[in-house]
């Protein structure tokens, strides 16, 4: 940066640089900081702050039956049987309690002990985020014997209804009624199955609650939620197409103030390992201290076991990854207001240093007990141990005889087609997996030599999900794709030996390539999960459309547009005379195309594969890739909309 520069710089920042924003503008200027992001995840976590709020009623006694509502203009529904939020004046603040809430970040009965035995809302932002965030926000309060409403508009700026008395009732509960701000979030499309799962993993965590949920897009049908067993049956649902080695495994009990549920269920045909963990029925994606117990707990209990029933050999001992394979596990903690602590607004990690040891003592004590009194139980875990260490032994030689150059029986080979990236520094190289030669011929010329690798396959892999693992050896796409990346695949898959820090499945915008990117998705959960687990799985997004004016090969300008949306800018922005190129596959693209669009790390467009929803991943899996095929009917049928048709034809203005 120049002197000049500088001095600029310097000379605007001064006292008129400072702003103020006021009430919940901070919210709408930095959304992402309260929700995470503006996209998809985003919106739907406006309605779980709602639920969340519900769901701590029901959690402290009040009422059993949550309903969610998704009506035709885009808005959404809440209600419960709780207390009613207070709307009363506020002694302090002199505006009705019910206001302040809406509309002032950090206040609540969350932080009052009094008010909130247990909580998932700790923060105290839940429902002024969602009001900030929402082009109208509606509450009905069914309280005291009197029914109240309060309206806001334009992202709680506008008071359009204060608070009024529009009725009596003998009832109690609160009613939310809001819809998300088109100018803040990227889609306002309510996802059905995402909310029906959440509530459906809601229920399984509250036994004694309803969850209510109807979609007015779609029909008038009340799915209603509602499970004795709990966490057990949440378990047998995710494992129902595996070979469990026994039914699940349930603990409930109370340690220093924290109750705590724990159910599990080991499979013998798993290679993977599913940990699911909730704080006061908010889930923590990325764990936390009540995990850690439970791992420590675990590891210990199964090690003492095997020991004092001389199982092991001398001074053998399991690894903590050896006794997780094959295993399903949830933990549901309810923890006081007190001492709960989250990592992020977002609630995804969990940070009380008391859960760690509340959860390791009372694991230990209940799963050593079990053990030892279900002894046919005990032999068959320790069964899948000693397999699980077994094979994590071999491969580890496996991995030595490479290192020492020494050749292995049954390697898998090499594809000739490989296009190997220089660099050796693996963190940084990317594989894309390419449909087809003519794809792969473009990508090869378009790549980044030192980091990228080129692997084009031959033809459509098979669909894993409904064959043997050793058909899946047999077929050329997939054992080639082991090799490349070079870490072993299920039991023996071991992420520290992948050769790449990305891989990329990057196919043609058209059933076929969709076809495959899902068949691929489905190795990889299968063999390599790890990979999805730690974020290394993408899906490239090439373009939809050239906007172009002049000649196709040297155009005077052109914009490339990635939906409809981009498509109507970018005809506005090449201007009259304009030219729109639609390509439905790879080899479309000349190589400069390719790698300015879909390949180039500072202008391309990378999804990455996630799994937020483990019961809907085994669902979807189940439906869409098993073998019944009435039932993946029934579902296309009830989910995909057939009048949406691509009509593009070439268009010159």
């Amino acid at each position: 940066m120049s002197e000049v520069n500088k001095k600029k710089i310097l000379d605007d920042y001064n006292e008129d640089s400072i702003q103020v924003l006021e009430g919940l503008e901070g919210v709408r200027v930095r959304p992402a900081m309260y929700i995470g992001t503006t996209a998809s995840p985003g919106l739907h976590h406006l309605v779980w702050e709602i639920i969340d709020n519900s769901v701590d009623e029901a959690l402290n006694g009040y009422g059993n039956k949550i309903s969610v509502v998704i009506h035709k203009d885009g808005s959404i529904t809440v209600s419960d049987e709780g207390r009613g939020i207070p709307c009363g004046i506020h002694k302090k603040e002199k505006i009705p309690t019910i206001q302040l809430l809406l509309t002032t970040l950090h206040s609540g009965g969350k932080f009052n002990a009094n008010a909130y035995t247990a909580s998932g809302g700790l923060h105290g932002v839940g429902s002024s985020v969602t009001n900030a965030l929402s082009e109208f926000f509606d509450a009905v309060v069914c309280r005291d014997g009197k029914i109240y409403h309060i309206r806001f508009e334009d992202g709680g700026r506008k008071l359009v209804q204060p608070l009024e008395i529009i009725g009596n009732t003998t009832k109690h509960g609160t009613t939310i009624t809001f819809k998300p701000d088109k100018r803040i979030f990227q889609t306002i499309d309510f996802k059905y199955d995402v909310i029906k799962n959440h509530m459906q993993e809601s229920a399984f965590l509250l036994q004694n609650v309803h969850f209510c949920l109807k979609d007015e897009r779609i029909n008038n049908e009340v799915i209603d939620f509602y499970y004795k067993d709990g966490l057990s049956e949440y378990i047998r649902i995710i494992n129902q197409n595996k070979k469990a080695i026994s039914e699940p495994v349930y603990f409930e009990d109370v340690s220093n103030l924290i109750k705590i549920k724990i159910a599990l269920q080991y499979c013998s045909d798993d290679y993977n390992e599913t940990i699911l963990s909730y704080v006061n029925n908010v889930r923590t994606k990325e764990g936390g201290t009540h995990e850690s117990g439970f791992k420590i707990a675990l590891t210990k209990a199964i090690n003492e076991y095997a020991e004092e029933n001389k199982l092991l050999k001398y001074k053998q001992r399991f690894e903590s990854s050896d006794v997780r394979e094959g295993l399903t596990v949830i933990i549901s903690l309810n923890i006081p207001a007190t001492i709960i602590q989250f990592e992020g607004q977002t609630k995804t990690k969990l940070g009380t240093s008391e859960a760690l040891n509340a959860v390791s003592n009372f694991f230990y004590d209940k799963f050593s007990h079990y053990l030892n009194e279900n002894k046919q139980f005990a032999i068959d875990v320790i069964g899948k141990c000693l397999q699980s260490q077994n094979e994590r032994i071999q491969a580890r030689k496996a991995k030595e005889e490479v290192r020492t150059n020494k050749k292995t029986r049954n390697e898998l080979p090499m594809s000739n087609k490989l296009c190997q990236a220089q660099s050796k520094n693996y963190k940084l190289n990317e594989l894309f997996i390419v449909e087809g030669d003519s794809a792969g011929g473009s990508a090869k010329t378009a790549r980044d030599h030192m980091y990228q690798a080129i692997l084009p396959l031959r033809g459509k892999p098979l669909n894993v999900d409904s064959i043997s693992t050793e058909r899946m050896l047999k077929n050329e796409e997939f054992s080639t794709l082991i090799a490349t990346i070079g870490a072993g695949f299920g039991a023996n898959f071991d992420i520290s030996n992948c050769k790449y820090g990305k891989i990329i499945i990057m196919t043609d915008a058209d059933t076929d390539g969709a076809h495959i990117q899902t068949l691929l998705l489905t190795f990889f959960y299968h063999y390599m999960r790890p990979l999805i687990n730690e974020g290394m799985i993408y899906v490239a997004v090439s373009p939809l459309y050239r906007v172009f004016k002049g000649d196709t090969k040297n155009p005077t300008k052109e914009v490339y547009c990635w939906n409809n949306d981009e498509l109507e800018k970018g005809k506005k922005e090449v201007g009259p005379g304009y030219h729109i190129q639609r390509y439905k596959g790879l080899g479309e693209m000349d190589p400069i195309q390719l790698r300015n669009t879909t390949m180039k790390k500072d202008t391309r467009q990378l999804i990455r594969v996630t799994i937020d929803d483990p019961l809907l991943v085994e669902q979807r899996i189940r439906i869409l890739m098993g073998n019944d095929s009435n039932e993946r009917r029934k579902w296309v049928e009830e989910n995909i909309d057939f009048n949406e048709v691509d009509n593009f034809k070439d268009e010159v203005r």
